[in-house]
């Protein structure tokens, strides 16, 4: 009878199964690892297709809607899909972590535990240097005998930080107040379930050149390492169309189609117009729109018109 409970099974991924658990180290002394989840591409399509059933029986089919979902920006199917994380991260990363408000999250507790005697240390060769156009990133390094002095004094802050803490608790101090002097270097724990769109939305924002080198190295390693192995052919479809794509203004895809055409002096002035540069063509300081038009020139090989002898950059 058509009312009667039908048996089903859940999604299954051998290849995502095979890392359950498994720790993907991240910095010194961070981790990655699978709980569990729900849903697979197989998921992304039924949803997509639900009259259907199991959705298409040949993966091309399944591979050309998945494609086609990510492409026109249908998001729903993604969400039927869900990850569960594990990670070890250091607390200042995992203050730009939690931004990410589209996830379930428990974090360790230290009001109640004791907090974890982890920290993030900085290799003499590492201390990056802040940029002078990107206020909240860095650009190039430290010469690593400057470094050493200062990976030198954070081990001592570090062992300072740890040695008063713990003084602290074995004074009676209560937890929730003996932890106020730790450093944001300090590891925290979490689980960490998010859907698969949502996740995808992180990826991209983290995943990114000008993402902190901390977050960015947690975000490749779940991507490649994870997300990879458990949707591959949404992950395809979001390196393609999200992560590694192109998107354009109109005020870029004016200036680029003047460029193909031949018309150099019309792509300064629509540049101009835009306030990227000046009417005489010279560059407007300290504008990153237009930095990132002519790194969107650079990545299609064609050279910035108001930089006068300029080759395309690569």
């Amino acid at each position: 009878m058509e009312n009667q409970p039908q048996k089903i099974s859940r999604p299954v991924v051998p290849e995502l199964d095979d890392i359950l658990g498994l720790p993907f180290k991240v910095l010194d002394e961070g981790l990655v690892r699978v709980v569990d989840y729900m849903g697979s591409d197989e998921s992304i399509v039924q949803a997509a297709r639900v009259s259907y059933g199991k959705g298409t029986k040949r993966v091309s089919e399944d591979r050309g809607l998945i494609r086609y979902l990510m492409r026109h920006w249908h998001t729903t199917p993604f969400e039927m899909c869900e990850i569960k994380l594990h990670v070890r991260v250091p607390m200042d990363c995992w203050r730009q972590w939690i931004r990410h408000r589209t996830a379930n999250v428990n974090e360790y507790s230290t009001r109640y535990s004791e907090a974890i005697d982890a920290v993030q240390k900085t290799e003499p060769g590492d201390w990056r240097i802040q940029s002078n156009l990107n206020r909240q990133g860095s650009e190039g390094k430290l010469d690593p005998a400057d470094g050493a002095e200062l990976s030198r004094e954070e081990a001592e802050l570090h062992r300072l930080c740890r040695e008063t803490y713990e003084s602290r608790l074995r004074k009676g101090v209560a937890r929730e107040q003996a932890r106020k002097d730790l450093t944001l270097s300090t590891y925290t724990e979490a689980y960490w379930k998010i859907d698969l769109h949502n996740l995808f939305h992180f990826l991209r924002l983290r995943m990114d050149d000008h993402a902190q080198l901390e977050i960015r190295s947690y975000a490749n390693v779940i991507g490649n390492e994870v997300v990879s192995r458990w949707c591959p052919i949404a992950w395809e479809a979001f390196v393609d169309y999200r992560l590694r794509s192109l998107s354009l203004s109109r005020i870029e895809a004016e200036v680029i189609k003047a460029l193909i055409a031949g018309r150099q002096i019309d792509a300064i002035r629509i540049a101009a117009d835009a306030g990227l540069v000046s009417k005489d063509g010279t560059p407007v300081q300290r504008n990153r729109e237009r930095q990132e038009l002519e790194d969107r020139l650079a990545s299609v090989g064609l050279s910035v018109p108001w930089n006068a002898g300029s080759e395309p950059r690569t």
